[in-house]
């Protein structure tokens, strides 16, 4: 096993729902806190971090067809930014130094969105969490993480799931589900493998942003993808 990041700069994408333990709503406090303290053991490694967290925890799509989908999306928005500032929070009780940066402009409570600042935050170790997706309805929090990977220039896009990588199909519920080791961009897109949506996965592969899918089951699991060891499966 290496001892030393095989990357200099992160983006880590975690669910909304990873933060919300047993209850699968809202946030656990020991729950984030065990995903924190992984963190800001990924930092004293020295890599450079920034997270996307989604906001499934409090708001998942329209809860009635009736709702228009750009409100449903804003809401959707409004509660990645609460599990940021929580993220932020707990970081930060881990003695690490958080900034959270949000695609909608919320002064009071984050940092406005700016490319350079972001990179500049980074380059001072600072642990960025990014807030609001992309700022834009009608776009997922997969699609707000591989965005922020690729303008970053992050080394790798870590995408923490519920499963241990990329199958052919879904391993919950069929048992000869084959995972892959490695598979390209373009597999996951002809084989509409549900990986993340397929604007995400297309603009990682026009922008050659490798990604590795693995599972958040066990927390400890991110310093592991860091260190280079082969438990999911890398997209690229």
């Amino acid at each position: 096993m290496m001892s030393e990041p095989v990357y200099k700069r992160i983006l880590l994408k975690i669910s909304g729902e990873a933060l919300a333990g047993p209850k699968k709503v809202g946030i656990n406090d020991d729950t984030v806190k065990e995903i924190c303290a992984q963190i800001k053991r990924v930092a004293d490694l020295g890599v450079e971090v920034g997270v996307v967290v989604g906001g499934g925890n409090f708001w998942r799509g329209r809860s009635s067809e009736k709702m228009d989908r750009v409100t449903a999306d804003h809401m959707g928005m409004l509660a990645t930014l609460m599990n940021a500032l929580a993220i932020s929070d707990a970081l930060e009780q881990e003695g690490a130094v958080t900034r959270v940066m949000s695609a909608v402009e919320i002064r009071q409570m984050a940092e406005p969105y700016i490319r350079k600042r972001a990179v500049r935050h980074l380059e001072k170790k600072r642990i960025v969490i990014f807030a609001c997706g992309t700022g834009n309805p009608f776009f997922s929090t997969d699609t707000g993480a591989a965005l922020r990977a690729t303008e970053i220039e992050a080394d790798i896009f870590c995408k923490a799931t519920m499963v241990d990588g990329v199958y052919d199909k879904d391993p919950h519920k069929y048992s000869d589900a084959v995972k892959y080791k490695t598979i390209t961009h373009d597999e996951v897109l002809a084989k509409n493998l549900k990986v993340m949506d397929a604007t995400a996965a297309a603009l990682c592969r026009d922008n050659q942003t490798k990604i590795m899918v693995f599972s958040m089951e066990e927390p400890a699991n991110i310093v592991r993808v860091v260190l280079g060891e082969d438990i999911g499966t890398i997209v690229g």
